[in-house]
Formats: structure tokens, C-alpha cells, sequence
């Protein structure tokens, strides 16, 4: 019965650690001010849709077009996470940028905006990484904040490091997510 009651015990604190110290880091940044009028979109895919091979490991693996519109106007900069949460090892990070103008209302294909911060995503470097999921379809988010700030983080900051600078500067958020399968 000890032997039962340590296994327990050793799998409740286990499960805690897993999600306070792993889990934690997936949770996005919220705020009591956040909207959903903002929009994010592409004319490459629709929402929910798959993502033509050109913006993926098995072809060009450049960003696709991304469409900004309804950006609150006391927003001073936009922050965009591109993220796999279906990865067999935790959520995978594919692009992360901030300091975009918030007067941007768009990222062009193959292209970042002028001035812009682009951080570390899971391969370790610095860019877009597109989708190439190893197993089964996987849905590839694309969120956009809109901050009552701009970040000071370099470019060797990753996604914890972005949400952690982001909390309780959001002020409005939208979300674009694109599908993909490797034939």
C-alpha cells in the first residue's frame, strides 16, 4: 500500500512540474482590454484550409502573404507567433517578428517589413520555417497581437521570451490557421 500511495504522489508531483514549468511556456499572453475585431488573413489559403506546398519544407519553405486589417488605433507596434501545437514533442515555434509598425497591413510573400524583430523559432535560428510535420495534418496558427508598446528584445529572444515581454501589453489579438499534410 506505501508503494501505491509513493507511486501517487511521485505521478501528481510529476503532472504539477509538467504543467507549471513545460505547459506554462504554450499558454498565450491574455489581456482584460483584448478585442477580436482586429483580422488576420492571406490570400494564399482561407482560414482553416491547407496551405499551398510553396510555403512549406517540401517547397520554396518561404512566409506567405499575411493581411492585417481593423489594428486599434492606439496600438504602437504588432507582434506575430507562427506555431505548430500539433508537433509530437510540444508545440513547435515556426516564426516569431515583432516591433512591426502598426500601421502595417501587410507582410508580403517571401518578405518582412523594414525595422522589424525576428526571434529564434524551434529549429534555433532566426526566420520562417514552414510547415513540415512528419506524421498526419498539423494546423499551423499565425497570431497576431496588437501592443501598446514596442518590445526591447533582441533577436535571440524565442517565443517564451516574446509572450513573457508581451504580457499586459495586448491590447487587441487575431488568429489565422492553415493546415498541412507532407503526400
Amino acid at each position: 500500500m506505501k508503494t501505491v500511495i509513493i507511486i501517487l504522489i511521485v505521478i501528481i508531483i510529476a503532472a504539477g512540474v509538467y504543467f507549471f514549468f513545460i505547459k506554462s511556456e504554450e499558454i498565450e499572453p491574455q489581456s482584460a482590454l483584448t478585442q477580436t475585431s482586429m483580422n488576420i488573413s492571406s490570400s494564399a489559403f482561407e482560414h482553416n484550409s491547407s496551405m499551398p506546398t510553396k510555403y512549406t519544407c517540401d517547397g520554396d519553405d518561404i512566409n506567405p502573404d499575411l493581411i492585417f486589417s481593423d489594428i486599434p488605433e492606439e496600438a504602437k507596434s504588432l507582434a506575430l507567433i507562427m506555431d505548430d501545437p500539433d508537433a509530437p514533442m510540444g508545440t513547435w515555434v515556426h516564426w516569431t517578428v515583432w516591433n512591426i509598425s502598426a500601421q502595417t497591413t501587410e507582410i508580403a510573400q517571401n518578405s518582412i517589413p523594414d525595422d522589424v524583430v525576428e526571434g529564434k523559432q524551434s529549429w534555433g535560428k532566426s526566420g520562417y520555417g514552414g510547415p513540415c510535420p512528419p506524421s498526419g495534418t498539423h494546423r499551423y496558427f499565425f497570431k497576431l497581437y496588437a501592443l501598446d508598446t514596442t518590445l526591447d528584445l533582441s533577436s535571440e529572444a524565442d517565443k517564451a521570451e516574446l509572450v513573457n515581454a508581451m504580457k499586459d501589453h495586448i491590447i487587441a489579438q487575431a488568429e489565422l490557421i492553415g493546415l498541412y499534410q507532407r503526400q
